[in-house]
């Protein structure tokens, strides 16, 4: 019977596996965001200089990163680049890698906006008052434009969490890996495992996504002026 099939969550260590499983899902995302947010805000704030050729290359790797899907990426690095470079890396590493490179291209582009989108005069004080550019940014625009990044940063984050469950093609053992794992062993004795398992995993993602996402979406509404 179906309601019996919740019990293929207690078997063993099947729970214990998961939330491991998470685990590595959780230090994937949550490195690449925490170095993504770090360096794409360095890359955002050299996105705003007047130089052409500096804002041509900004966008280059934005698009580049935003026209190739992730996963393609996922493949590239781990099949093809390291082949090419004959560096031996795990699919942990690589997936961090990749999430990271991700998540600087798109919190640049946050940040560059956040920053244009403040009044002209703001600079213009700024300079009045003989701040130089680091103070400048230190001390007026940053504090000003945080307000209008953090919820987009927060979506970013949602984002890059969820797109984490397509590591397990690459080898990398997170939650979905280890659901599937407890679904094939457990397929005949219970026929109704990938039902409850995935149904776990869903309410894990949720758990961790859903937060996020209404803070984001409060945040945006509280400072859309």
């Amino acid at each position: 019977m179906q309601n019996l099939g919740i019990k293929v969550l207690f078997q063993g260590m099947n729970l214990q596996r998961l939330i491991q499983g998470l685990g590595v899902t959780g230090r994937i995302a949550f490195t690449s965001i925490i170095i993504g947010s770090i360096f794409g805000m360095l890359l955002g704030i050299v996105w705003t200089s007047k130089s052409k050729i500096i804002k041509f290359l900004c966008r280059l790797y934005l698009e580049v990163f935003r026209i190739i899907p992730i996963l393609v990426w996922l493949f590239i690095m781990y099949f093809g680049v390291t082949t090419a470079l004959n560096v031996d890396l795990s699919g942990e590493t690589v997936a961090i890698i990749v999430f990271t490179l991700w998540g600087i291209a798109e919190m640049a582009d946050i940040v560059r906006g956040s920053l244009e989108s403040l009044p002209r005069h703001q600079i213009e004080s700024g300079k009045a008052i003989g701040l130089s550019n680091l103070g400048l940014y230190r001390y007026i625009l940053i504090p000003q434009a945080a307000r209008r990044m953090l919820p987009g940063a927060i979506n970013l984050a949602t984002r890059m969490i969820k797109t984490t469950s397509l590591v397990v093609l690459i080898g990398v053992v997170d939650v979905i890996k280890v659901g599937q794992q407890i679904i094939e062993l457990s397929r005949i004795e219970v026929p109704t495992a990938s039902f409850w398992v995935y149904g776990f995993v869903f309410i894990l993602y949720f758990i961790i996504c859903y937060p996020l996402s209404k803070l984001s979406k409060k945040l945006e509404a509280k400072w859309s002026d």
